[in-house]
């Protein structure tokens, strides 16, 4: 059974901090690419950082450049999100995302996690 589950989202102040985690079961964890999502009532889902599953590059939203990070321990099988100087747009359910793609013949596996709701308010 393939779980991914989302962790550590709540309320903060604005200028806060606050850590996601993302622990997967199931799969071989080292081969996926990890990826964080959110998503506002009424609005499309945003991806907001994602980091490879071979030589640990990350790709960031703009909106979240510099104050956010993403990184992944495979030995643990979780990817975090260090989010600081938090702001009420960050405001969302926060999603995690695995992804491994098959080159040959080509096919793509994709699990999501429940979503964790973090809410930045004073």
């Amino acid at each position: 059974q393939v779980q991914v589950v989302e962790s550590g989202g709540g309320l903060v102040q604005p200028g806060g901090s606050l850590r996601l985690s993302c622990a997967a079961s199931g799969i071989t964890f080292s081969l996926y690419v990890m990826t964080w999502y959110r998503q506002v009532p009424g609005k499309e889902r945003e991806l907001v950082a994602a980091i490879t599953s071979d030589d640990g590059s990350t790709n960031y939203a703009d909106s979240v450049k510099g104050r956010f990070t993403i990184s992944r321990d495979n030995a643990k099988n979780t990817v975090y999100l260090q989010m600081n100087s938090l702001k009420p747009e960050d405001t969302a359910v926060y999603y995690c995302n695995a992804q491994k793609t098959v080159r040959a013949p080509s096919r793509m596996y994709t699990y999501w996690g429940q979503g964790t709701q973090v809410t930045v308010s004073a």
